[in-house]
């Protein structure tokens, strides 16, 4: 019990750390949201009215008074569950903005990773089962290889190749401008037709740290005592392959997973950038463009949360799946 208590504590305190860095940083950064939004709703050089500037500002209901003030109406806010208005999409508020976006990050990312996961751990404890022979190095020269691919080019090979020279499928977007959101067959194809590419680029690089980190652990292990005594013993080939290596080789896998899991509501600002996809990636990319504070806020506070909540369910599973980590601890 001291183990968990201990864990929460840890998770607690990271947590006001995080959520105070996300109340600072924002606000260190150069330029202003109003001056920003006027840049951007007029193309004139003059120089900006300071009356039409203070009117913007507390139009949008920028932050005023000391850091100190400031700070605790933040924290004041987010007890109620109060995120502000969006300075980009005036005057949604950013409720409204992220949950428009975050189910074409929660499928697209979400699904992406967990097959990732699969095919990776997979390939790997069979590397490592057949290790020093063709099929292990196949495997891992394989993966190193393309894993020095950059992302971007891949994601703009796959436009190339299927979008634009064999018009297979859409070049970006979410849906097509003949389909409405809703839940009818028509949208959810279309949907599908453009998550195609987006999805095949994660894909092509998100099995590699699965794939490396999973073969090197269990080749490891298979080379501990305990997995010596059991070849001894004359126990079969693949039972301790997957008894004793697999099992205890996965444990950094699956933190890493549910670290990965938590980091979705993020998005991936670069693959959604290059699709056009309508993510929590390419909000942030446009928060951060726009010095939209609210929305930036909330971002950076849902993927925090996200890390730091999966970072602590990984150390509970932790516990009960290695019962040594509580000894450790206790001792």
């Amino acid at each position: 019990m001291a183990f968990f208590v201990r864990r929460a504590g840890f998770f607690l305190a990271t947590l006001w750390a995080a959520v105070t860095l996300n109340f600072l940083i924002p606000r260190l950064e150069p330029g202003d949201p109003a001056e920003a939004l006027l840049a951007r709703l007029s193309s004139r050089t003059e120089a900006v009215d300071p009356a039409q500037l203070a009117a913007v500002r507390k139009l949008l209901g920028t932050p005023d008074g000391n850091l100190l003030q400031q700070y605790w109406e933040y924290l004041g806010a987010l007890a109620q569950g109060h995120f502000g208005v969006s300075y980009t999409y005036y005057p949604y508020s950013v409720t409204d903005v992220i949950s428009e976006a975050m189910p074409w990050t929660l499928v697209l990312v979400g699904v992406t990773q967990v097959i990732s996961f699969a095919v990776g751990t997979a390939l790997g404890a069979w590397a490592a089962y057949r290790r020093n022979s063709r099929t292990d190095s196949l495997i891992t020269l394989g993966s190193t290889f393309i894993g020095t691919l950059p992302f971007f080019w891949i994601g703009l090979l796959l436009i190339f190749v299927f979008a634009i020279t064999l018009n297979w499928f859409p070049e970006g977007g979410g849906y097509g401008g003949g389909s409405k959101p809703g839940w009818t067959w028509l949208f959810f194809s279309d949907a599908f037709q453009h998550s195609v590419l987006p999805a095949v680029s994660l894909l092509v690089t998100g099995p590699i740290g699965w794939i490396l980190g999973m073969r090197n652990n269990m080749v490891q292990n298979l080379g501990e005592d305990y997995a010596r005594l059991a070849r001894a013993k004359g126990l079969p080939r693949r039972r301790i392959a997957l008894t004793y290596g697999a099992r205890i080789a996965i444990l950094p896998n699956v933190t890493g997973f549910a670290i990965a899991l938590g980091s979705i509501l993020g998005g991936t600002v670069l693959v959604e950038s290059i699709f056009n996809y309508p993510g929590m990636g390419r909000l942030l990319l446009e928060a951060v463009s726009n010095k939209d504070f609210p929305l930036m806020q909330t971002l950076f506070l849902f993927t925090t949360v996200g890390v730091l909540l999966a970072n602590f369910l990984a150390d509970v599973a932790y516990g009960f799946l290695d019962p040594r980590v509580r000894r450790k601890e206790a001792a």
